[in-house]
């Protein structure tokens, strides 16, 4: 019998799930840990773990004050995977922290994003154009290390830096999630001149199909990982 492969998903808001990347981790075999990694929590051991997930967040790499109080703890535990050979799948700030662990940039953009946006894959890339959920004020100007998979106008949209994975967009949005998120926070939206309301409506509509590119995007990342399929019939001996 095949040993299930695991996940650990750190998120850094309660309102935070993996949604459809969860889903679509499920379903080729993968139990999720999901963990709530903030100053309060310990860090969690890497042991029996085959893919690392670091959801998004309110807070930016860059910020000195939340490096102190427990990012620099998430960025050394990016590092302990690496040298484990344990990849990584980034979201948003996660795909900044892996920016910034691999001796990249972050920095504030100059154009936030928030909605449904089709980015621009780069030639051979495996990640396709969307719509994908953009929420992010924060841009990635990338290590020389990594290979550049997708843009926007605005900022790099998804990369690779060995074997990991980092997507500035939001794959595992549903409208579910979007609505706790803007229960939170939703004056960021108004802010910006989007009605939370209309944006959920939209996510409900767009929930199908973006089920499928989650699904596609997990299957991309596993295999760029090397990460052995779970949901094969294990070999019949002859």
């Amino acid at each position: 019998m095949l040993k299930a492969h695991r996940a650990l998903v750190l998120r850094h808001h309660r309102e935070d799930r993996p949604g459809l990347v969860g889903e679509a981790l499920e379903a080729r075999g993968f139990e999720l840990e999901v963990i709530l990694f903030n100053e309060a929590s310990p860090t969690p051991t890497l042991d029996d773990v085959d893919l690392v997930v670091i959801l998004g967040s309110s807070s930016a790499v860059y910020d000195a004050a939340v490096e102190r109080a427990w990012f620099a703890r998430e960025l050394a535990l990016v590092g302990q995977a690496d040298r484990r050979g344990i990849a990584v799948l980034g979201i948003c700030f996660g795909a900044q922290a892996l920016c910034r662990y691999f001796g990249g940039v972050v920095e504030p953009g100059s154009l936030p994003e928030l909605g449904w946006q089709t980015v621009q894959p780069t030639a051979g890339s495996p990640v396709g154009p969307g719509p994908w959920f953009e929420y992010h004020f924060d841009v990635c100007r990338l290590p020389a290390v990594a290979t550049t998979w997708a843009e926007s106008k605005s900022c790099v949209q998804a990369f690779a830096i060995g074997r990991h994975v980092g997507v500035q967009f939001h794959p595992e949005i549903d409208a579910a999630q979007l609505r706790d998120w803007f229960e939170a926070a939703g004056d960021d939206a108004r802010a910006l001149g989007y009605d939370p309301t209309e944006l959920i409506d939209q996510t409900a509509r767009e929930e199908p199909r973006a089920r499928e590119r989650a699904r596609e995007l997990v299957e991309v990342v596993i295999a760029h990982a090397g990460i052995s399929d779970t949901t094969a019939s294990p070999d019949v001996p002859h």
